[in-house]
Order: structure tokens, then sequence, then C-alpha cells
């Protein structure tokens, strides 16, 4: 037998923004843990306390670090400025026309 599961969604644009609360429950966490990344400077809403689909992201993967690496919120952020980097260093060699 097969069971079908429908699942519904939004696609947030550049002008949409989501609340805390249901920015932390699009991302799968408490917003006190929303409130905690804001504080570490881990995430940075455009807005105050509006969020986007680029922070959705950046929570998602602050989370895949910590369970990954079972790293705490200081080690993620040196990990997060790592891969920031790296990212806009890829960008500059494909601007440059240098990328494979």
């Amino acid at each position: 037998m097969t069971s079908f599961v429908t699942l519904s969604g939004t696609c947030l644009g550049e002008q949409d923004w989501l609340e805390l609360e249901d920015f932390a429950r699009a991302c799968g966490v408490e917003a006190q843990f929303v409130r905690e990344l804001v504080d570490e400077g881990l995430v940075q809403p455009p807005q105050p306390w509006r969020f986007g689909g680029d922070e959705i992201a950046r929570v998602r993967r602050i989370c895949r670090l910590q369970r990954d690496f079972e790293a705490n919120l200081q080690s993620v952020g040196v990990m997060l400025e790592l891969l920031d980097e790296v990212e806009r260093l890829q960008r500059a060699l494909v601007r440059a026309g240098l990328s494979a």
C-alpha cells in the first residue's frame, strides 16, 4: 500500500519577511534560539526581528554545523566566517573568469 503526504509551503520573495515566531517555526527551532543567534551576531536580520529566506538558510546551516561537529555557537561562528570567506573568494574567481 502506498501512502502520500501532502506538503504545502510558501516561497519568500525579496520583499517578504517573517516575524520571529514564524521564522523560528520555518527553521525548525525555538524562538529563543533565534534570539541567541542574533545576540551572538550569527544571524543579522535585514530589518529588526524580520527575517527572509537567506536567514532561514543560514540558521539551517548553523544547526547542521552544531549537529555534525557538536560545536558550540562560538565555534560555529568561526566556521561560518571561514565558509563565508570561501564563498566570497569563489565569487571573486568567477567574476575574474578564473573558475573551473
